[in-house]
């Protein structure tokens, strides 16, 4: 099932982008992931305001989603996320992410400074943010009858409301420029999962970035969540997913949907949505199985594998996969 040849670029942050890089990681060999820079909270928030530079912390797990099955993969991987304890000003502060902001300091470039913490992982990918420049999430809350705006990637994914729309600011923020390039060149590109409107949907609120997405020569997938997160989707089932990202990017041209099956409530209506796309839907096992809202690198990596490698294949080849033994 690898997929050597194959150029793939995974958009988003946290702990979705995380998944979707552990499954890609297993399948395909020219691996890129495009990280939404907006985090305002905890060890990245203080090195934001302290140092003026990008949020790390969505950079540093997809470097660690990156690192490889062998000892040194997983060593360097629970070093890169290790926080510290203790009660002095060190708390809370992620090993990872200050290495990224000390080579940034020594090198004067996030992307040059990215690649060099890869090479010392052995990182299976290369990492980018989506921007050059550290930016907010703002958005339109519907809040006891009346919309507000809230600001910042914490407050938004905290909200006691429901989310209308998200801004950035500043609006046009300069995108990455190898991003960019990876995407326009890109066989594939993968959006989600993820905080679906402060990781997922801010790439396409990225002018530049935006534009190279919706025209890049690749095929879209689009990896649904498998539930509604609260503070953001909360109540959402996969359709309504599904119509955020397009009321963000309606010119958005996707080829495949995934979603879990213990997601899909209603099958019909799903397979209505995608097919109003032009796209089709993978519905498959793509969960760990134990209750929780996470994906399995390895289910996932069957599915997206075997979407990839079937680009030419008819429809009814395409049939969900059976899932295999959890990571």
């Amino acid at each position: 099932m690898p997929l050597p040849g194959t150029r793939v670029v995974a958009l988003g942050g946290g702990h979705g982008l995380h998944a979707s890089l552990a499954a890609l990681r297993r399948v395909v060999g020219d691996l890129t992931a495009v990280v939404t820079v907006a985090d305002n909270g905890g060890s990245s928030g203080r090195l934001r305001g302290e140092f003026g530079v990008l949020p790390p912390g969505d950079l540093r797990m997809a470097l660690a989603a990156l690192c490889g099955d062998d000892d040194w993969g997983r060593t360097w991987a629970e070093v890169l996320q290790h926080r510290f304890a203790g009660e002095g000003e060190m708390r809370g502060h992620v090993v990872g992410n200050l290495l990224i902001v000390g080579l940034w300091e020594l090198l004067g470039d996030s992307v040059p400074a990215l690649d060099w913490v890869g090479r010392l992982l052995g990182a299976q990918g290369r990492v980018l943010p989506m921007a050059v420049t550290p930016m907010d999430i703002t958005a339109d809350v519907a809040l006891d009858g009346e919309v507000v705006r809230v600001r910042g990637q914490v407050e938004v994914a905290s909200t006691a409301g429901r989310i209308e729309g998200i801004q950035l600011d500043p609006a046009d923020p300069e995108a990455c420029p190898e991003a960019v390039e990876a995407v326009r060149s890109a066989d594939w590109v993968v959006l989600g999962p993820g905080s679906w409107y402060t990781s997922v949907i801010p790439h396409l609120m990225v002018p530049d970035l935006r534009r190279a997405i919706v025209g890049t020569r690749g095929r879209v997938v689009v990896v649904l969540n498998l539930e509604g997160q609260p503070g953001e989707t909360a109540g959402y089932g996969p359709e309504e997913h599904l119509a955020a990202l397009l009321e963000h990017a309606p010119d958005l041209r996707i080829d495949t949907v995934v979603a879990d099956t213990a997601a899909v409530a209603d099958a019909g209506a799903l397979e209505a949505a995608v097919a109003r796309l032009g796209a089709r839907l993978v519905v498959a096992d793509v969960a760990v199985g134990d209750g929780t809202p996470r994906h399995d690198p390895a289910r996932l990596a069957g599915v997206l594998g075997r979407v990839m490698g079937a680009t030419a294949a008819p429809a009814a080849a395409l049939a969900p996969v059976q899932p295999g033994p959890p990571a």
